[in-house]
């Protein structure tokens, strides 16, 4: 359990309620930070992430020399002096080169981490794209494609696709149009091979364009607009279980209240079920015909004598016992 803070002043107070989790959160901010060695590819991949992440991006200029698996405590205290839930960290060292960690932290307390190793051969800036670039602040479209993000257990590649989808989530938003789907990102993997090292990580940004078909809907096109870049993937440092129960809580204002004789079926459609009260048949009116008339029935009755008729008190039994329910559709 984390430890709570009982405030002493006033101003301490107002300072703890405005920290203090909300019912809608805000969205996940991101700040970079570069260590005392950071070569210049991972200083240029972090200006690309930070350009696909504004407005919710912060970015430091100055080295800070911090070993995030060691020591983590400097990191932690600007995550709660910047108000952000996310940090990358990028450092260069000869047996970790190019390297860029994704660190998540939960009540500005580190909660997981990952390390990827930056291709430098592979690695080509945003600014190498002489294409249209995208609006800034809009959502875009995250595919991960590769058997590794869909593992059952939990791993580096599964630990990836959460981070990188926490990363480019931005504002939550009930509805969006869809002019302002502009861009995709693309995360792919390959095979994972038994006694070779793990497959690398593509990641992709490709604009989204539209012609006309001649049709309603229209032609969809993609051009990559960059930045390219491929991981190799690092140390990684999971979740404490009591750490990641108590994040995954959801407040109970945002769970759906049940209501009753309502359900909903495998396509979607609402189903209500409503119960009526038992049904006297006898004085249901039917349709008149002549067939039906008082002298047929009475000789149908006498050619009817010798056969035995149904126990009648048995029926009544029988659709007494019978729930009298309909379900029917609401709209």
């Amino acid at each position: 359990m984390l430890q709570e803070i009982k405030p002493r002043t006033a101003r301490s107070k107002r300072a703890l309620e405005k920290k203090a989790p909300l019912t809608a959160e805000n969205p996940k901010k991101a700040l970079f930070v570069k260590g005392s060695t950071a070569s210049q590819v991972v200083q240029d991949a972090m200006a690309d992430l930070n350009s696909l992440k504004r407005p919710l991006a912060t970015k430091f200029t100055k080295p800070n020399p911090i070993h995030p698996f060691e020591d983590a405590s400097s990191l932690e205290f600007f995550a709660e002096k910047n108000d952000t839930s996310m940090l990358v960290f990028g450092c260069h060292s000869k047996k970790r080169p190019h390297c860029l960690t994704f660190i998540r932290t939960f009540n500005y307390k580190m909660l997981d981490m990952l390390e990827l190793y930056l291709d430098p051969e592979s690695f080509q800036a945003l600014k190498q794209f002489k294409t249209k670039k995208f609006a800034v602040g809009l959502k875009p479209l995250v595919l991960f494609a590769g058997t590794p993000f869909e593992s059952p257990t939990p791993n580096a590649y599964t630990l990836a696709k959460s981070l990188f989808l926490d990363f480019f989530r931005g504002q939550d938003m009930p509805t969006i149009d869809v002019e302002g789907l502009q861009y995709v990102v693309s995360i792919m993997a390959g095979e994972e091979r038994e006694g070779e090292r793990g497959p690398r990580m593509h990641l992709r940004v490709y604009m989204i364009r539209t012609k006309k078909s001649g049709q309603k809907l229209p032609r969809v096109e993609v051009e990559e607009t960059g930045p390219r870049m491929d991981f190799r993937v690092g140390r990684m440092k999971e979740a404490e279980p009591a750490m990641m129960k108590e994040a995954l809580k959801k407040p109970k204002g945002l769970e759906a209240k049940s209501k009753k004789n309502i359900e909903t079926d495998i396509v979607g459609d609402k189903m209500g079920r409503i119960h009526l009260g038992r049904q006297d048949l006898g004085t249901l009116q039917t349709r008149k015909m002549k067939g039906l008339k008082r002298a047929r029935d009475v000789r149908d009755e006498a050619k009817d004598e010798d056969q035995p008729m149904p126990d009648a008190e048995e029926d009544d039994n029988d659709s007494d016992s019978e729930p009298n329910t309909k379900s029917i559709k609401i709209r």
